[in-house]
């Protein structure tokens, strides 16, 4: 399988300045507009990083695609064999609410799986990184370490991140039935994935369908370099070579120790509240 070393330092290089975009708006009394649709904030430093991050792929990758959050995707992903999923700043509330828990997202999928990720929290200066079969790192604080996620298997004793936003009656139910005691709340789907990846927490799971692609495609490539485990509440892996970029059917994380348990549970309970339909 041909290496992907010059992508991997390609992405790392672009999400750091993108990053620093990001931190030049974070800086300054900015707007916050409404999507269309009722999709969510955006701010002028969604539309910068955004149109940052797809130039300077498509100069570096010019046979690739690019799927970016805040660019016109019609069915891109279905044209090419590599694409990239961009999510150009992760946690637009963290960012409005300025608790610093945003993240850059910058994946890349091959033949329908994501492959390479790199999730950049310009807050703290924390980067991660992997390749799926290959591991993955965090730099931090000057230091770089080896990303492996848990082996924790017992149910009770995991950890589980949860989002700041309003807690779902299905959460609930699954840790009620797993007797999960411990958890952590985070935003970002990539950071909340980055701390399974660095063995931090357990389990993450996002119930509701407002999730789309460029959301999961780098976190998903981070945490299963680390041996992890990203697929939707149902079990099944999410493909990147749809014209459908909605996840619609949430998304479950895990370290691998723990799904066999944890899965079976969270989808029974997702069928029965109708997000399995």
């Amino acid at each position: 399988m041909p290496s992907l070393d010059t992508e991997l330092e390609t992405a790392r290089r672009i999400a750091r300045e993108a990053g620093a975009v990001l931190l030049q708006v974070y800086a300054t009394p900015f707007a916050v507009e409404d999507k269309a649709g009722g999709q969510g904030p955006v701010t002028e430093a969604d539309t910068r990083a955004n149109a940052l991050i797809v130039d300077a792929l498509h100069r570096a990758f010019p046979k690739d695609g690019v799927v970016a959050e805040e660019s016109e995707n019609d069915a891109v992903a279905t044209r090419f064999e590599r694409c990239w999923f961009v999510d150009p700043l992760d946690g637009t509330q963290e960012f409005v609410h300025r608790n610093g828990e945003f993240a850059i997202h910058i994946g890349l999928a091959i033949g329908g799986e994501a492959r390479l990720g790199v999730v950049y929290r310009p807050v703290g200066d924390k980067l991660y990184s992997g390749v799926v079969g290959e591991g993955g790192f965090v730099e931090e604080a000057g230091a770089r370490r080896a990303l492996r996620v848990s082996d924790v298997a017992e149910p009770s004793a995991l950890r589980l991140v949860v989002s700041r936003s309003h807690r779902s009656k299905l959460t609930n139910q699954v840790v009620a039935r797993l007797g999960i005691t411990r958890e952590q709340e985070s935003g970002s789907v990539g950071i909340k994935c980055g701390l399974l990846a660095e063995s931090v927490a357990d389990l993450y799971l996002h119930v509701s369908s407002k999730s789309y692609r460029w959301d999961n495609c780098a976190p998903e490539a981070v945490l299963r370099s680390a041996g992890g485990i990203l697929t939707d509440l149902g079990g099944t892996p999410y493909r990147y070579n749809t014209a459908e970029l909605q996840n619609v059917r949430g998304l479950l994380a895990c370290n691998a120790a723990a799904f066999p348990h944890v899965q079976p549970v969270v989808t029974r309970f997702a069928r029965e509240a109708g997000l399995l339909d």
